[in-house]
């Protein structure tokens, strides 16, 4: 459809050009990335058994590659579920560090990132849209549920054919012996 080859590449934009910026000045990002980094690394640390790398400015660039390469990917149309959820996902923690409204006193400064961590909500919301556009095609899980269907409506049916023809045998089997008997 027409709409979504417009708006891929529109919704991926910011994220090509935030991301490309990112890997270009890494150490601007970093200030407002470390608490973040702590954060999420601090609850990994304990759910998982390996220990996570606690390297902010390889953080940023994890998440600016990741933001880059989806969003590209976004943009041309593959695997667009995917790529949009992905982009979802990385812009989380991307506002979370880079929008902190409720720290700033000065009224400009919290207007304006308020205004930003709304603009990035409003693309979240986008994105998920995105995430569960099926493009008019039925989703997986639905497949999925009608092919189990038709496997076991066909499974049925060959158990009911089976059931018949045993029957059949059986009765055939049954005036054959009375035939011998008498």
């Amino acid at each position: 459809m027409l709409v979504r080859r417009i708006a891929r590449p529109l919704l991926a934009a910011p994220f090509v050009f935030g991301g490309v910026s990112t890997l270009r000045n890494p150490q601007s990002r970093v200030p407002g990335a470390t608490p973040i980094v702590e954060q999420l690394s601090e609850i990994a640390d304990k759910q998982l058994p390996v220990e996570v790398p606690k390297d902010v400015e390889q953080w940023v660039k994890v998440n600016a590659g990741v933001q880059v390469g989806a969003a590209t990917l976004f943009a041309l149309g593959r695997f667009p579920r995917f790529t949009a959820l992905t982009l979802a996902t990385s812009l989380v923690p991307t506002t979370l560090a880079g929008h902190r409204f409720w720290e700033h006193e000065d009224p400009k400064e919290r207007f304006g990132q308020t205004s930003n961590f709304l603009k990035n909500a409003g693309m979240l919301g986008g994105l998920l849209l995105a995430a569960v556009d099926t493009e008019g095609k039925p989703s997986v899980g639905w497949r999925a549920r009608r092919s189990a269907e038709k496997a076991v409506h066909g499974a049925e049916a060959s158990y009911e054919r089976a059931s018949k023809r045993a029957a059949k045998a059986q009765k055939r089997a049954a005036k054959q012996a009375k035939k011998i008997t008498h």
